[in-house]
């Protein structure tokens, strides 16, 4: 009996294991992609800001919409 949930214990860990490492790509809601989303949103509000400071102007006003 011990054997048998062995065997069922290790081969649910080895599925497991193969779902992680499959899981582990680059798309979707992973580490890799919720940084490079940080970086480039700090990027693109860093940008704003500089744009607004060196032209007087706001970013909505820029683009027309106010």
């Amino acid at each position: 009996m011990y054997g048998r949930l062995t065997l069922y214990t290790r081969r649910k860990v080895s599925e497991v294991l193969v779902m992680t490492q499959e899981q582990q790509s680059k798309f979707g809601f992973t580490n890799f992609a919720e940084n490079w989303n940080g970086r480039l949103a700090m990027l693109g509000f860093v940008i704003g800001l500089a744009t607004e400071f060196l032209t007087g102007q706001g970013v909505l006003s820029q683009l027309g919409l106010m």
